[in-house]
């Protein structure tokens, strides 16, 4: 019996050191830590339990069999994530690259099944060349597998997908499909087709960091959500999202112990904004004075940040925010804004997150460059969202809501359960100048009249009592009092059911 043990422990001494010793110190050597430090650094202290250790491919092409290491380039199991049950599987590019072959495929799938019928969250750390080519079609019967099953996931349970490493053709689809994207900056990058072919097909040339490195993908191309100086922080963020996040689409948001009165007023609020309605303030500052104890994790901080997208906790529950941000384009509603704002808010309808909706918009950015763009579709994505979206929406005006862009940022007339205003909102068609010289073109060479007609319709149009004497505004609030008003809101509508049409699903205008 001893001899057997023995042996069992030798065996899982080999599976664990990958593709040995030397490729452990080159991964190192790039500042990256390997697959199963990834996996202790993510799950909570001496919660993983591996599946598959000893799985080997079953490849005879191209010597192939000559070559076999013990859990084929990935490393799957499950463990928790402050006590929580969240399934993992990291890629190990130590094997064989991390490339995906059918074996390497069919881990994946198992850990997808099971993280299914558990309801519980999965992660995947990827750090890959992609599909083994030695393998041919099979490798790539296994993506198609690990892609259906991401679509089958997705709404039930949270999907998160690191990149720490390379992750390049077939293999950067299955994180496209998921939820999050995060990424290690100067240290991965993702592309369907690397530089060297690039190069062949296009005459361009490029660098893997300039083609698809982290600052690519969170300023420019939105496909990841944030990203991270190594790899500790970026598996310590991640962590930090999870606690956020429901289990499932059924369980409701996990709720902590807060210790920050739901009350709790502040005064600093009554001057946030400026005099001059002109003049550009930080949003951010109302988001962390209102959540609990100014604990806000943001989305996707560095693209379209004319929008503010994010998590936070208000009496201790999960709740998304979405907020114009004064700071950047005026707060302008654009194609880049609409798109982020609008994959959030679906998010939060999925698994019943509540959202509240901070809103300073002047309308959406005119132009040529838009509308070639297709801002018009863009646009109504994020209508769509909102109006579609059952979860509890709480809504609060600061300052301006002009036109369109009025109603989409889920007003009353779309579904806004509860809608407050400051006493500083100006709800309207446009601005007062604009409007003036639209309705009064005759008297525009008359500065005073124009002047006179300005004040006319500034007091008629630019408050928000005009809409809160037509219901469209529940109450207009003192700003100091929007953290009280937001949780007595959230509280109220916590138990919401919403009855809609039976459908197969809808058709969002992509």
């Amino acid at each position: 019996m001893k001899d057997i043990l023995e042996r069992l422990e030798e065996r899982r001494a080999q599976a664990r050191l990958g593709g040995g010793e030397k490729r452990i110190e080159a991964q190192h050597a790039r500042g990256k830590l390997t697959a199963r430090e990834r996996i202790e650094l993510l799950l909570d202290k001496g919660s993983f339990e591996e599946f598959d250790m000893f799985v080997e491919h079953r490849s005879t092409d191209f010597g192939m069999d000559k070559a076999k290491i013990p859990g084929d380039g990935v490393v799957t199991g499950w463990g928790t994530v402050n006590g929580r049950t969240v399934f993992v599987f990291a890629k190990d590019f130590t094997v064989f690259g991390g490339s995906l072959s059918e074996s390497h495929a069919q881990k994946i799938t198992k850990i997808q099944d099971m993280a299914l019928k558990m309801r519980a969250p999965i992660v995947g750390l990827f750090d890959a060349g992609g599909a083994r080519i030695q393998e041919g079609v099979a490798a790539l019967g296994g993506y198609g597998e690990v892609f259906k099953r991401n679509v089958i996931a997705s709404g039930v349970i949270p999907q998160i997908s690191v990149i720490m490493g390379p992750c390049a053709g077939g293999d950067v689809y299955s994180p496209a499909m998921t939820d999050f994207i995060f990424m290690v900056r100067d240290r991965s990058y993702m592309f369907v087709t690397g530089p060297d072919v690039v190069k062949t097909v296009t005459n361009e040339t490029v660098t893997s960091e300039e083609l698809g490195g982290a600052k690519v993908h969170t300023t420019k191309s939105s496909v990841a959500d944030g990203a991270y100086d190594n790899d500790v922080e970026a598996l310590l963020q991640v962590r930090r999202l999870i606690d956020f996040l429901p289990a499932n689409n059924m369980d409701g948001v996990p709720e902590i112990p807060s210790f920050d009165d739901p009350n709790r007023v502040d005064d600093s609020l009554d001057t946030l904004i400026p005099d001059n309605p002109n003049k550009p303030y930080d949003m951010k500052e109302l988001i962390q004075k209102v959540v609990d104890e100014g604990d806000f994790f943001e989305i996707q901080e560095s693209y379209a940040r004319n929008i503010i997208t994010g998590f936070a906790r208000i009496e201790g529950r999960t709740v998304g925010f979405v907020a114009n941000q004064p700071m950047v384009l005026a707060g302008v509603l654009d194609s880049d804004a609409s798109r982020k704002a609008a994959r959030f808010v679906r998010f939060c309808d999925a698994f019943n997150i509540p959202i509240v909706t901070f809103e300073d918009v002047p309308g959406f950015l005119p132009g040529t460059a838009q509308e070639y763009g297709g801002l018009i579709k863009h646009g109504a994505k994020l209508l769509f969202a909102y109006s579609e979206a059952t979860v509890p929406l709480v809504t609060v005006i600061t300052r301006k809501a002009f036109g369109g862009a009025y109603d989409v940022m889920a007003s009353k007339h779309i579904g806004g359960d509860i809608n407050y205003a400051w006493p500083t909102a100006q709800i309207a068609v446009m601005g007062a100048k604009g409007a003036v010289e639209i309705i009064f073109r005759q008297d525009i060479g008359d500065a005073d009249k124009i002047a006179a007609r300005t004040k006319e319709y500034e007091d008629r149009f630019m408050s928000p009592f005009v809409a809160a004497e037509r219901g469209y505004i529940d109450e207009v609030i003192m700003p100091h009092s929007t953290r009280r008003r937001i949780a007595r809101a959230l509280a109220l509508l916590r138990h919401k059911e919403t009855e809609r049409p039976w459908k197969k699903h809808d058709n969002i205008p992509l």
